[in-house]
């Protein structure tokens, strides 16, 4: 498997009838082992065990409308206490290059989600940004913040 820039977390892999698989830690379910779904796993073991937000908060593919077409969002950590987005993630292969392109994206699908952090990955390259609605802009941050329980 490809080294990703990542700490090192224990992604649960298997092979049946000679195809990858992959676990899927939030849906508790075995995918198909993608470059991307690499990423998104990373992304996932990431925000758990780095960032200490809790596994119940995170949502994969959590699907969205968006100008009339329905789309799909990587990741998105959600407060359930109060619904508030926190973080949402843009996983890429480790082959797809972060581009304007990219960051479109998921200022599209931040138009609903309204989230006060964004990330985006292809597991090589991270850019994290902070979003303040008051002044209509965001900023790009060096790390997102570990989630401390109040």
């Amino acid at each position: 498997m490809e080294k990703l820039n990542f700490p090192n977390y224990k992604v649960l892999l298997k092979n049946k009838e000679n195809k990858p698989y992959i676990f899927d830690r939030i849906r508790k379910k075995w995918l198909q082992h993608t470059p991307e779904e690499w990423v998104r796993a990373h992304s996932v073991h990431y925000l758990i065990e780095t960032k200490a937000y809790p596994a119940s908060w995170i949502l994969i593919e959590k699907e969205i409308k968006l100008f009339q077409t329905r789309k799909r969002i990587d990741i998105a950590v959600v407060n359930p206490h109060n619904n508030e987005n926190q973080i949402l993630v843009e996983c890429k292969a480790s082959s797809v290059k972060i581009t304007q392109a990219t960051f479109d994206q998921i200022a599209r699908y931040n138009l609903n989600i309204q989230s006060r952090y964004l990330m985006v990955t292809n597991g090589l390259d991270h850019y994290f940004c902070e979003m303040d609605y008051d002044q209509q802009r965001y900023s790009f941050i060096k790390d997102l913040p570990k989630y401390i329980q109040k």
